[in-house]
């Protein structure tokens, strides 16, 4: 295949036609007076709307996952977008469902998701920008708590909280290193009483994590009044709802809650919907946006984030068993740019052929492929094609794949759209079609917390042995005697690698994943175990993105990308 020159994204989205947002909705069958127009592009769905669908079947959900993301990329978005215009192209009425952007990547190193190329949902600088303003919703709900908090203690501390014991930490939607770890209510007497504080980026929040899994506003009321905040001087719980302040969290939220409609390149629909990270939450797009696109389209596309591991392993234990979803298919990213580098091949030398190492690779995209298949549903592999890949590559990777009985499809959609995809679609469709699929979590609710850990560690990363410190694993016994036994677990850890240590690429075994700390997200319900160094507020690169970033003589954004 000979290089196709491409317009950069921001380019090729400035050029794009969109159609009228009621348009969009109107391919759904969304009545008019359902639709919250936000400006001429994007709108908000009404909740009360949504839920008179509640007696409608569910459409096919499809999952998007990717092998282990290296700095040459993957494509997860893109192939999500994709493969969404192109189910529409053969006739499958489909919608799309994204996480929003955060922030801090976009200014920092990793960049925005909204696609690539020519499979694209816009309007590409909205999302990635402010949007609708659901992530400004969610850090000033988060730091609402924050500020009652502090204001309780200020104020008598009635509840006898523990100022040792404050777990709740403040957010901000960037890369701030210097925010990591402060001390706070310097100043005298007025400010408050001096203490060790800590930020984490937006994303990382629990109220980002309850806002993708609640119901509805009364779940969200529920879940964000169970928050727990600190501890008290005889270490009794101290929650959200005793503080008062689940009321005016969910006063904040009420319109951010309602999913965010956006269009592809293709004037398809795309639901744009909340952003929890893959590595220290569970990394999906909205409950609330993925049944609407269950209830109003035949397919329904969304993607997790990082690799099967992280995102996809979290999709199906947390967010489908919380949300009551059951997938249909998986679809495996993968490029042969990452299977290099997995090969051992440095990203400078990425440009030349290099089909030993890629040989090598493969055994990245053979354990994620082996790894996805223990949830009972049937998983195709997109080769996502990059300009500078061979024939010898990608021929060597299809023979690998078959021999290995892996179903994989190359794909060109960032150069052609849909078209790109096409063959994707028709293989993914058959095989939901034939209905061979039949969903299974990995582990059962009723398993301790431990073992819940264990089975995750041994049977995704193939570790060889999982240990933590017995102050940790006391933790994890006093969860379970206050009734939080029955929760699934979330695991932090890096996305860099199979195991919790990044250096370790390719498809390793026998390792070890050590359980450093262990932390309840009682409002969201689930349990975070924190292995290896994972950062809850990144911190920018030597030359961030931001430092390209601003407004042409037009008036128009540069530098997004």
């Amino acid at each position: 295949m000979s290089p196709k020159t491409v317009p950069s994204d921001l380019e090729i989205a400035r050029a794009a036609s969109p159609a009228p947002i009621l348009d969009i909705a109107a391919k759904l069958n969304i009545p008019e007076d359902a639709v919250l127009a936000y400006g001429r592009g994007k709108a908000k769905i009404d909740l009360d709307y949504l839920a008179g669908l509640e007696g409608r079947p569910d459409g096919k959900l499809i999952l998007v996952t990717g092998i282990t993301p290296t700095p040459a990329g993957e494509g997860k978005t893109t192939t999500t977008v994709g493969l969404g215009d192109a189910l529409n192209r053969i006739g499958r009425k489909t919608a799309i469902c994204l996480r929003e952007p955060s922030l801090g990547p976009c200014f920092g190193m990793k960049g925005g998701a909204a696609g690539g190329g020519y499979a694209q949902v816009i309007p590409m600088e909205d999302i990635n920008l402010h949007f609708t303003g659901d992530f400004h919703a969610i850090g000033s709900a988060h730091n609402l708590l924050s500020a009652m908090l502090d204001n309780h203690i200020y104020w008598g501390n009635e509840l006898g909280i523990d100022a040792r014991r404050i777990s709740w930490r403040r957010v901000v939607d960037l890369n701030d290193r210097a925010l990591r770890a402060i001390v706070g209510s310097l100043g005298g007497v007025a400010n408050g009483f001096p203490r060790e504080d800590h930020f984490d980026i937006t994303v990382a929040s629990e109220v980002m994590a309850i806002f993708c899994l609640a119901k509805d506003l009364k779940d969200l009321r529920q879940r964000l009044g169970r928050i727990i905040v600190a501890e008290t001087r005889d270490l009794q719980p101290v929650t959200a709802e005793d503080l008062q302040a689940a009321g005016a969290m969910t006063v904040l939220l009420k319109d951010a809650l309602m999913p965010n409609l956006v269009q592809t390149l293709e004037n398809n629909p795309a639901f744009v919907h909340g952003g929890p990270f893959a590595n220290i939450a569970h990394g999906c797009n909205s409950a609330i946006a993925t049944r609407a696109a269950l209830k109003t389209a035949e397919f329904t596309v969304t993607e997790a984030g990082f690799g099967s591991d992280l995102g996809a392993e979290k999709f199906f234990n947390i967010k489908c068993r919380k949300a009551g979803l059951t997938p249909d298919a998986v679809v495996l990213v993968a490029t042969i740019r990452a299977l290099k580098m997995h090969g051992g091949v440095a990203r400078t030398d990425l440009g030349d052929e290099n089909l030993s190492a890629l040989s090598e690779g493969i055994a990245n995209l053979s354990r994620h492929m082996e790894n996805l298949l223990q949830f009972g549903i049937p998983v195709t592999v997109a080769l996502n094609r990059f300009s500078n890949d061979t024939d010898a590559e990608v021929k060597l990777v299809m023979a690998a794949a078959a021999e290995l009985g892996i179903d994989a499809v190359e794909c060109t959609h960032w150069a052609d759209g849909s078209a790109g995809t096409e063959e994707l679609a028709r293989r993914v469709t058959d095989k939901i079609d034939a209905g061979n699929g039949k969903f299974q979590f990995l582990y059962d609710d009723k398993q301790p917390l431990w073992e819940k850990i264990e089975t995750i560690a041994t049977k995704v990363y193939k570790a060889g042995e999982v240990s933590a410190i017995e102050r940790v694993k006391a933790q994890i016994k006093t969860y379970e005697q206050a009734g939080y036994g029955n929760l699934p677990v979330c695991m932090a850890k890096t996305p860099l690698s199979l195991s919790a240590d990044p250096k370790l690429i390719g498809a390793p075994e026998g390792h070890e994943v050590h359980v450093r700390e262990v932390r309840l997200s009682a409002g969201a319900g689930f349990l975070v175990a924190i292995c290896g160094d994972i950062m809850t507020m990144p911190g920018l690169p030597r030359v961030p993105a931001a430092n390209g970033i601003g407004l042409n003589e037009a008036g128009k954004v540069e530098g997004l990308f």
